[in-house]
């Protein structure tokens, strides 16, 4: 917890004066000195325990640890600064309590460190998983979540099968997938307070959630596959439709959103373990290879599970693939200590972002910088705000989900400085202004001739040129998007796809269309 650690730092010369300080004979003191001396060291106990609870807190990331821990510092302050005039009141006790929490700041470190080093049987459960990686960060009730992973997490394990074929899926995930595997585990706790209620509320193990997800989409809202699945959990188009996904009335195609993905996949598990004898893997087979499928190979072999042969082998390639995968996903989830696994702590408190001007999500992104991390944040920003593209023009006040870093990088870095007109003038740039006509090349007689670009057709009287005409329509080249052109013309972004009838909330643009520009300014 080094966060809080370092607000220990200005005590060093206030405990040096502390220390130089001779202490009072309690038995001179009056009752009103005794009094007061008592008063300040139960303050300091106090402070002393908010501090402790302050702690906790920061180790489950929950919202306002840090401003409790400050404030409880402050109190400390406070009481020693007061126990240096009060009479008989002893520097020494009061010091103590620092030296008690400095220890405790230093020992949640120490132990931080250290659990890494475990090397344990991959058949034991990890008790302090949730603790190692962050798994209880930004999601309500933390504590009670995190006792949830000891208490029921671990139930996946005894209703799976660890056998060769879930090994393999490891290897994958450990060698050439890690990379992949690495990405969901960030992915998906930024999306976990969104998705994994739905679960819980449903009795399935968070472990299911995350495998599911990874082997489907890795944890990006937008995948898309060639069948046609769509979202973080991939539903099909029927199939979502039958668990309340599809279009919401304004365009927008709910099986992207994570919160509405996971409720249908909670619900279609639930419905697929009550036809198939309570079988994670038949049930996975069934999401992969289709219900009907599994549940005829089901039935016609009398109920024997997915592992048997005769209803292993009925089942597709792909199929046989996905369910072994999703379980050894599900496994590193919750053994990752002794895989030398070591899922990186992601900085998700929730926060929400208000545009204080213009601005797409890839604007946001460039502005944003790295912030500590690996790869940014447009990731972030798209899986959190699934409604909008990345190119979409966002207009001022739009409030977008973020985290409480994005909140503050944006304030930083986004709304003024250089860093603001460098994004901006990023994602205005067109591609097809690079490349200029100038007309048929003339030959080379002297010097260098200069040909000039007029604005407009010169008058004959004057030599002078006239203001161009403002154009009535943009014939779209490759790169254009709608965000572009909008930009380009001073273009109400909605104005100008309705009046040229493209779609929320892809827009899509093709080279050789012809826009009408209504609602622009130039």
């Amino acid at each position: 917890m080094p966060v809080l650690a370092v607000s220990f730092a200005r005590w060093a010369p206030l405990a040096a004066i502390a220390l130089s300080v001779l202490s009072f004979d309690a038995a001179a003191l009056s009752k009103r000195d005794a009094a007061a001396v008592d008063t300040l060291n139960q303050r300091m106990a106090a402070a002393e325990q908010r501090y402790r609870e302050a702690l906790v807190k920061a180790g489950n990331a929950e919202p306002g640890a840090i401003e409790q821990s400050n404030a409880a510092i402050e109190d400390m302050e406070d009481v020693v600064a007061a126990c240096m005039k009060q009479k008989g009141c002893q520097l020494n006790d009061q010091m103590a309590a620092f030296k008690r929490l400095l220890k405790l700041n230093a020992d949640a470190e120490a132990a931080g460190d250290a659990d890494w080093e475990d090397d344990g049987d991959p058949m034991d459960p990890d008790p302090d998983h949730a603790d190692d990686v962050g798994l209880a960060a930004d999601v309500p009730e933390a504590a009670r979540a995190a006792s949830l992973l000891d208490d029921r997490g671990h139930r996946f394990d005894r209703m799976v099968q660890y056998n060769p074929a879930v090994q393999a899926g490891i290897r994958r995930w450990l060698t050439d997938m890690r990379p992949s595997l690495m990405d969901s585990y960030e992915n998906y706790e930024y999306l976990r307070q969104t998705m994994w209620p739905s679960f819980e509320r449903a009795g399935l193990p968070e472990a299911l959630l995350f495998g599911i997800m990874a082997k489907e989409s890795n944890g990006k809202v937008h995948a898309t596959s060639r069948a046609g699945a769509a979202g973080p959990m991939q539903f099909m188009y029927a199939t979502g439709k039958r668990f309340g996904l599809g279009d919401d009335g304004s365009g927008f195609d709910t099986r992207y959103d994570p919160r509405a993905a996971a409720e249908a996949s909670a619900a279609y598990l639930n419905e697929r373990l009550g036809q198939l004898n309570h079988s994670i893997e038949m049930s996975l087979a069934a999401y992969n290879g289709g219900e009907g499928r599994a549940l005829r190979v089901y039935q016609g072999s009398g109920g024997r599970g997915f592992w048997d042969a005769d209803v292993y082998n009925q089942f597709p390639a792909e199929t046989r693939d996905y369910v072994p995968m999703v379980i050894a996903a599900a496994w590193l989830f919750l053994h990752p200590k002794q895989y030398g696994l070591h899922f990186p702590r992601v900085r998700t408190r929730p926060d929400q972002l208000k545009l204080e001007k213009p601005a797409s999500i890839y604007e946001l992104t460039i502005c944003l910088g790295n912030g500590g991390t690996r790869d940014g944040f447009m990731r972030v920003l798209r899986n959190l705000n699934p409604r909008y593209q990345a190119d979409s023009w966002l207009p001022a006040g739009t409030t977008l989900r973020a985290t409480a870093q994005i909140a503050g990088l944006y304030n930083r870095h986004c709304v003024h400085g250089a860093r603001a007109e460098l994004a901006r003038q990023l994602v205005m740039s067109n591609p097809a202004a690079a490349v200029v006509s100038v007309g048929a090349a003339t030959p080379i007689t002297g010097g260098p001739t200069v040909t000039p670009m007029a604005a407009g057709p010169t008058t004959v009287a004057t030599g002078v040129a006239t203001p161009a005409a403002r154009p009535r329509e943009h014939r779209a080249v490759r790169g254009d998007t709608l965000v572009s052109i909008a930009q380009r013309y001073s273009c109400d972004a909605k104005v100008l796809a309705r009046a040229n009838g493209l779609k929320a909330p892809r827009y899509a643009i093709h080279q050789g269309q012809r826009l009408k520009l209504e609602g622009c300014a130039k």
